[in-house]
């Protein structure tokens, strides 16, 4: 019988966060790794160790955190923080998972083209540019709009949903297919998926579109708002919301790229998800009768 300890070790970055944590309950599926589960909280990381979980205390802002949280790991799931930071982040903890012997890589990324000029997805490709460098093997995931914004940036409100760029039409994607895309990546004893990039926007909907589906699963009918990229500026900066000022603009460089048709390739289906996972994708229908309660509690 295979030693517990002679699995591979997994890193998740973010894993209380709601990306990191459905990948963290995605790899728990199977007992193919072992999963080391991260936080900036050393109160978290307490909570996470009596639970039983190999917990350990890391601050993307703080590289002098990730040695010990990087010892003996033989793989790392990088997500960061939404604001320019992330940029000084992913370099060092990419620099640190190279000294630490790190064999594979697997990043969230953004659904974007090569040549793409909106600033907070320049960012991300810069940083799959510094991951390839590294010489660390490496696996991209790019996803689209997650449906799960229907329940945070993007709610239900009075009956109401508002999105910001106008009425076009824009890919979205569970985050549990996410989630189960990278769990699939990071359990693969192979190399399989070393140097790919999956792309995850499984279903191609406009605002009009999507009330119509809410309104039919919730019973109730769901007006359209339509709402331009100097209303989301507005939002930003009024302190409703705490964000990073050049991620709230680039934000909003988004938004009118997506209406001028600069990326205009955000309303296209890529959907990899089956090719990674052998599962079908989930439709936002399927998906809003999943969140049925949370989406009428949102409202």
């Amino acid at each position: 019988m295979t030693s517990n300890n002679t699995k591979p070790l997994v890193l998740v970055l973010g894993s209380t966060g709601q990306v990191g944590k459905l990948v963290v309950e995605a790899l728990k599926q199977t007992s193919d790794v072992r999963i080391r589960v991260t936080s900036r909280k050393l109160e978290q990381v307490e909570t996470l160790r009596q639970q039983g979980q190999d917990a350990v205390y890391l601050d993307l802002d703080d590289p002098r955190t990730f040695a010990i949280a990087l010892h003996g790991v033989d793989k790392l799931f990088l997500v960061t923080g939404y604001t320019v930071a992330m940029l000084a982040q992913s370099k060092t903890i990419v620099d640190a998972a190279k000294k630490a012997g790190v064999k594979h890589i697997v990043h969230l990324g953004i659904f974007a083209q090569w040549d793409c000029t909106d600033p907070h997805f320049v960012w991300h490709q810069l940083i799959e540019r510094y991951i390839e460098a590294s010489g660390i093997a490496w696996t991209h995931l790019h996803p689209n709009v997650f449906m799960e914004n229907l329940l945070g940036f993007l709610p239900i409100e009075n009956d109401r949903l508002s999105m910001f760029w106008d009425n076009q039409r824009v890919g979205w994607v569970a985050l549990k297919d996410v989630a189960a895309v990278a769990a699939t990546i990071l359990r693969e004893a192979s190399d399989r998926f070393t140097g790919k990039d999956y792309w995850l926007s499984t279903e191609v909907l406009n605002g009009e579109e999507i009330v119509a589906i809410l309104s039919d699963v919730l019973g109730r009918k769901i007006d359209y708002v339509v709402k331009q990229p100097e209303d989301l500026q507005a939002l930003m900066t009024s302190g409703a919301i705490p964000v990073e000022t050049n991620y709230a603009e680039a934000s909003v460089e988004f938004m009118r790229q997506v209406i001028d048709g600069r990326m205009g390739y955000i309303g296209s289906v890529r959907d990899d998800v089956p090719f990674v996972t052998g599962k079908p994708s989930t439709s936002l229908r399927e998906w809003a009768i999943a969140h049925k309660e949370s989406l009428l509690l949102s409202n």
